[in-house]
Formats: structure tokens, sequence, C-alpha cells
């Protein structure tokens, strides 16, 4: 008989069965921290894996933390339902305007005071990547609640600072992926608590940033901002990852610190090359460019 139709005719309804039948991971590591003493259960050999960071930190076990630091922001940002971000690259030595002329005053040599010079021409792209990640920032969620375009800097200084604080500024949260140092790098304070992330290894960090990324932001910067940028770059050249709108910003900063025309002219790269940067030099030019691409994009898809 259908089972159906036979709860109906004895007028049975549904047991409310239990979720689980084994008791979370949470309880056991409870019980096992208040285990009785003894000389078996004191041996770091009884702790559980999962409990035991001396295990947990060997270098056979390095797969294993791969995996941790890929899974553990995988996760939290698809339980905060953002679908695509955009990515902030740049300095963490560009001052905010406000704290410009504080960096050239403390100059004492002649040299200094030449880089302080540059370095306070340079803090007008702290308020555009201030404004830029605003804007972002108020791209509304998709039919299905989903975020686009958070914003996600590498939750350090500077321009940074500007992309999590512009976000801030709209009343939305953002992202920062932190990185350990033997010189301590402690999150800026705009970063949104339960989305500021710490890695022990570049690569993952490196491969978070662009998971979600559809949009980059690359401001004058030094070792840190070419390795971010030029990875991108590679992976969209050889075809790893899709196009997306990159952004550098500063025509003037990027033409004079790369010779972008002489790679072409040695033949190390493809003309073709060239059309994955557009330069420029304000937000409101940054983010018109950003949605024009991906609104022709979908154009083309349509039709």
């Amino acid at each position: 008989m259908n089972l159906n139709i036979e709860r109906l005719r004895t007028g049975m309804t549904d047991p409310d069965l239990p979720k689980r039948v084994f008791p979370p991971a949470k309880a056991d590591a409870a019980a096992a921290r208040a285990a009785s003493p003894s000389p078996q259960t004191v041996d770091p050999a009884y702790a559980l894996a999962f409990q035991d960071m001396d295990f947990l930190l060997r270098d056979d076990l390095r797969p294993i933390r791969f995996q941790l630091e890929l899974l553990k922001p995988e996760l939290l940002l698809n339980e905060a339902k953002i679908r695509s971000t955009f990515v902030f690259y740049g300095s963490a030595r560009i001052p905010a305007p406000d704290r410009a002329d504080m960096i050239v005053d403390a100059a004492v040599t002649d040299m200094q005071r030449r880089i302080a010079g540059r370095l306070k021409d340079k803090a007008k792209y702290y308020a555009e990547a201030r404004a830029l990640a605003a804007l972002a920032s108020d791209t509304p969620v998709d039919e299905e609640g989903w975020r686009q375009f958070v914003v996600c800097s590498g939750g350090g200084p500077s321009i940074m600072e500007a992309a999590n604080r512009g976000a801030q500024d709209a009343g939305a949260e953002s992202i920062g992926l932190n990185i350990v140092l033997p010189h301590e790098q402690a999150p800026n304070p705009y970063v949104s608590p339960s989305l500021s992330f710490q890695f022990h290894y570049f690569a993952l960090r490196k491969m978070h940033f662009l998971l979600r990324a559809r949009a980059v932001a690359v401001f004058p910067g030094g070792f840190g901002t070419f390795d971010e940028m030029f990875e991108l770059l590679t992976l969209i050249q050889t075809g790893k990852m899709a196009t997306l709108p990159i952004l550098l910003f500063g025509r003037e900063f990027w033409t004079r610190v790369v010779d972008f025309d002489a790679l072409v002219e040695e033949g190390v790269i493809s003309p073709t090359d060239l059309d994955l940067l557009h330069f420029v030099e304000t937000a409101d030019e940054a983010w018109a460019y950003v949605r024009d691409y991906w609104r022709e994009r979908e154009s083309k898809r349509a039709g």
C-alpha cells in the first residue's frame, strides 16, 4: 500500500526525526578535553588529531593546511552570500591626503624629501580608491540575494585601507585578506570583522583574491602590487582565467616604472596583450568602464 495513503488512513503524521545521530565534532572535542588525566590521556598521542596543534603543524601536514586555508574563506564567503568581488591592489605606503604633509615634514635628507614629495603626490589615489570602493559597494544584490562587487583588499594600510573605508562609507561590508609577515600586519579598522581573513600561504591568499574577482583596480605600488598584477595578467594571457576589467590607476606612474611598449617591441608579449590593461585616473572613470565592460558582455551573450 502507498505509504502516504496508509498514513492518511491511520492518522499518522511524519515523525520528528533527528537531524543527526552522531554527536558533532565540537561535543566530542569538549569531551576529549574533559578526560581524566592519566599517563595515557596526557600523552600527545592521545589527543584528537584536529586538536593537536603540534601534529597539525608538522611538515608532513602541509597539504592538509593548504586545504584548510583554501576551504575556510570559501565556506565563510559562501555563507555571507558573496558571489563576486572588486579587488583592490596597491601600495601600503601611500598616505591618506590628510597625512601627506606629515610625511614631508618628517623627511630629513634630500632623498627622503624627494620620496616624501612623490608619495604626497600619490595621496590622491587614496581618495580615488576610497571613492571607487563606495561606488562598487552600492551594487544591489542579485535576484537570489547574492552580493556582487564586494570590495576585497589585502586588509592592510594605505590603498587597502582606502578600499575598505570606502565600502564602510557606503554602509557595506568588505573583505580583507591579511598575510602573516615577519613584521606585524594588522587588519585595518575598516575591514568587516566577519570577513577578515589571515593567511599563511601567499599562494592561497592570491587564489582567494581572484576566485570571485570580476574587476581589479591596481594602484601605484611596489613588489607586492607588481607580483599580484603580473600573476593576474599571466593567468589571463595563458587562458587559465577569463578576461575581466583590469584598471591601472595613474598612467604616468605605470608607464614610467614599466615600459609596456618595450615588451611588445622586444617580442616577449603580443601587442594584443596590452588590451588587457585599461588606464584610468578617477573612480568615476573606472566604475563607468567596469559597468560598460560587463553590460557589453551581457549584450553579446543575449544576442
